[in-house]
């Protein structure tokens, strides 16, 4: 257990390292962030700030010491950046981002644990990809095998002739088949370092462009019925990466249960809502986690819960709507106000039904 006052180190310095430090500060601890140059919104709440590429040895070195113990806020880290810290003191084990950043060998991963992810087929070549739309059918989702996120790297094909015409991206690729689903929902979870797992609830997930617009809690019958199964699929994946910290699944509820979709291994978008609706939010109990304290309770303390993100320029106007009562902003501090960015998320808590 790490005492009050250590230093936790975050690599990266986006808005999820930025509620992180918040969380650890809260704790008692200390914060000092690491990333590239950048608008580096974790820095504003952190005790210190270093700015240095992710292969700058001597300066992560310089980092490593510094700190008691490591975590990091993106999963699009370097192993090889991850790998450098001593592995006594980095959380989660970096073999989970060495999982997760390729998504060949994320579903292949998830299939050996006995989950069930969309159809899918390897891609390299465009006559690959015209194969894999003629055995698995389209519509269908092209994507990168690593970077993308938030709709970046994708391409849907909708026929073979969307296949044979598209300009095949300088990188390995997988086609996903379409996956008809009722709704989507995230299983996100905390590991402690001696194997204890706590779930939270899982609200229904809304995505525009490929985007998270809205989380929504309670999630529905559909997804309910689910959530147990792609809970022990869960579990599986975090004791099979020995993971400590916060963990995150997404998946389609659909007619033949749960699909698995992809992994996050970190605090997730669709877990902002735990900050005002839960009684342990998923950033704390990160900390917790990798400072090897207990765990809190995760349990849902609102009768209902939205979460709507905050993109491009409606941050501007964001403020007004803190006349609603159920309203709490979470400004991230964003310099560029850039169109589809993330610039902050409100929550919506309902306390009661009659609210």
């Amino acid at each position: 257990m790490r005492k009050r006052g250590s230093t936790i180190g975050i690599l990266g310095g986006g808005q999820l390292g930025r509620m992180m430090a918040t969380s650890a500060a809260q704790l008692g601890y200390r914060c000092v962030s690491y990333a590239p140059e950048g608008d580096n919104v974790s820095g504003a709440v952190s005790e210190d700030f270093i700015t240095a590429d992710w292969d700058d040895a001597s300066a992560l070195a310089a980092f490593a010491d510094r700190c008691d113990v490591v975590t990091w806020e993106f999963e699009n880290v370097p192993v090889t950046t991850a790998r450098a810290i001593q592995q006594a003191k980095i959380f989660p084990d970096p073999l989970a981002l060495e999982t997760a950043q390729d998504r060949l060998n994320e579903k292949r991963f998830v299939e050996g644990l006995g989950g069930r992810p969309a159809a899918y087929a390897k891609v390299d070549t465009s006559q690959d990809l015209e194969a894999a739309v003629d055995r698995l059918g389209a519509p269908g989702i092209l994507k990168t095998r690593r970077d993308g996120y938030d709709g970046k790297g994708q391409w849907r094909i909708g026929s073979l002739r969307d296949a044979e015409g598209l300009r095949m991206p300088e990188a390995a690729c997988i086609y996903e088949a379409f996956v008809e689903f009722e709704a989507e929902f995230s299983v996100i979870l905390v590991r402690s370092r001696e194997g204890e797992i706590r779930f939270w609830d899982s609200a229904r997930n809304v995505h525009e462009g490929g985007i998270l617009s809205a989380s929504y809690y309670p999630a529905g019958e559909a997804i309910a019925a689910q959530v147990g199964e792609a809970r022990e699929l869960a579990r599986k994946v975090a004791d099979a990466l020995k993971y400590v910290g916060v963990l995150t699944l997404e998946f389609f509820a659909t007619r033949d249960g749960p699909i698995f979709n992809e992994m996050a291994p970190r605090v997730h978008n669709s877990g902002h809502w735990t900050i005002e609706g839960a009684a342990t939010s998923q950033f704390e109990n990160h900390i917790r986690a990798v400072a090897g304290l207990p765990l809190g309770d995760t349990r849902t303390t609102a009768a209902a819960v939205e979460m709507r993100n905050i993109l491009g320029a409606d941050i501007d106007s964001a403020h007004a709507k803190l006349g609603d009562a159920r309203v709490h902003l979470h400004d991230y501090g964003k310099a560029e106000a850039s169109e589809g960015r993330k610039m902050g998320h409100m929550t919506l808590v309902t306390l009661d039904t009659r609210g």
